[in-house]
């Protein structure tokens, strides 16, 4: 029986996706990449932003017409979407067949088999059940995959749902993440590990009482055939000096760091309900950055949140300019039901989140077409991602500067027959807005 899977959202959830589609071979099903041929439809959810939220929505009921259109015969909804929306879920979509909350995908083969048998299944053990299964199904290409080394958040951010949906903070025990690390490299051929979690920072405090994230980190050092490490989702107020040293000290750990800041007005982060303020973000950066000379930082921001001032919104501006981070994005803030931002009474117009987001944008445009610019004449190591097309001898690829979907390109002119995660020296000789131009020396 042939199944679709379309896992929607974050790498988190398409970690588990991939453990979900190991689940279901096991069980005997196949994959298809057509929806009209699939007789099981399974869409992983995601309703982090009210754009999240819609975009899974409108997925589902598109692909519910392939019970009149093609073969399906039931259409499974896993992930956030369901998790938040229980009771609502299969009653207000009666498209429907199955339903998996956060803490039970390991019984999807159950819910689906379940289904095709008109059951209408729905499973939700406490989502705070740590769910870890030791088989895989890559879907990024094999050169690179996300390790999910926590499940959940405590820190409870007054704009987000994803404590309420994905429950407290649960770090996966060591010996698992090294045992499921060790497979990806030894046997699926992974050269980049991507550690993702709510919050990776925090790892190990409610298993071993204390930051396990640089022993976690040497561990993988040791790993035979491993390239890269890189480390995303980190709490800048929850960065040490330990960490840093440990980035510098294991040579695989790659010089890059995703921490979301979210706003720079001290007002508005405690608004937030952060456990930071501008001063402390600055010198923490400031640490980073004499650490480890060549770091490259990525951060998100929001605006907009409820109360935002023109006063507070210049606090961001002049942190953007000040900082200068290598990489950044901005959301609008989305005001989530059962959040407490959301009942907050001094709202902000859409128009004016937006506006406020261009000129952000605008500002860290400048920023990184001339850090970008900056890279020529450098030499770089940089994987390869692919071809960009058959008939040109054109590679795309990524340097450490560059995380997977989020960031940029460099790409290489090359006779050279190469293959997704090779390896090659490059240098950089021109760059084209956010990505880099380069030739293969090496």
């Amino acid at each position: 029986m042939k199944v679709f899977f379309l896992s929607l959202g974050c790498d988190k959830n398409l970690s588990d996706a991939e453990h979900m589609l190991s689940i279901l071979a096991e069980a005997g099903y196949e994959f298809t990449d057509l929806e009209e041929e699939a007789e099981v439809i399974i869409v992983n959810s995601c309703c982090f932003i009210g754009d999240a939220k819609e975009e899974s929505i409108s997925e589902i009921l598109r692909l519910s017409a392939y019970k009149e259109e093609g073969c399906l015969k039931t259409l499974i909804v896993t992930g956030c979407l369901s998790e938040r929306y229980q009771k609502e879920l299969m009653t207000e979509l009666p498209e429907v067949d199955g339903a998996l909350g956060i803490g039970s995908w390991d019984r999807i083969a159950d819910v689906v088999a379940d289904a095709l048998n008109k059951k209408h299944p729905e499973l939700y053990l406490p989502n705070d059940r740590l769910v870890c299964t030791e088989n895989r199904m890559l879907t990024t290409g094999g050169h690179y995959a996300y390790l999910k080394i926590a499940e959940g958040c405590d820190k409870n951010c007054t704009y987000c749902i994803i404590p309420k949906v994905r429950g407290h903070y649960r770090s996966v025990p060591m010996e698992t993440l090294l045992k499921e690390a060790e497979d990806l490299v030894v046997n699926k051929g992974v050269k980049e590990l991507i550690l993702v979690a709510q919050e990776t920072t925090i790892y190990g405090m409610d298993l071993y009482g204390r930051k396990a994230l640089p022993e976690l980190l040497e561990k993988l050092n040791a790993i035979e055939d491993l390239k890269w490490i890189r480390i995303l989702y980190c709490y800048p107020e929850e960065v040490t000096p330990e960490l840093m040293e440990t980035m510098k000290k294991c040579e695989k750990v790659v010089h890059y760091l995703d921490i979301p800041v979210q706003h720079a007005s001290d007002r508005i982060l405690r608004r937030m309900n952060r456990r930071t303020n501008r001063a402390e973000l600055t010198e923490k950066i400031r640490m980073m950055r004499e650490t480890v000379p060549d770091i490259r930082l990525r951060t998100t921001l929001i605006t907009g949140f409820p109360g935002e001032t023109e006063e507070d919104f210049k606090e961001m501006e002049s942190f953007v300019e000040e900082i200068e981070f290598d990489r950044l994005g901005v959301f609008t803030y989305s005001q989530e039901e059962d959040t407490p931002a959301a009942e907050f009474e001094d709202q902000i117009d859409e128009d004016v989140k937006k506006e406020r987001r261009d000129v952000i944008m605008e500002i860290q445009q400048k920023i990184a077409f001339r850090h970008a610019e900056d890279m020529e004449g450098r030499e770089v190591d940089v994987m390869i991602e692919g071809r960009v097309t058959d008939e040109d001898d054109v590679y795309v690829g990524r340097t450490y500067m560059d995380a997977p979907d989020v960031d940029g390109f460099i790409f290489l002119n090359t006779s050279y027959d190469l293959m997704s995660g090779d390896f090659v020296r490059a240098l950089v000789t021109g760059a084209s807005e956010y990505d880099l131009i380069g030739e293969i020396i090496e």
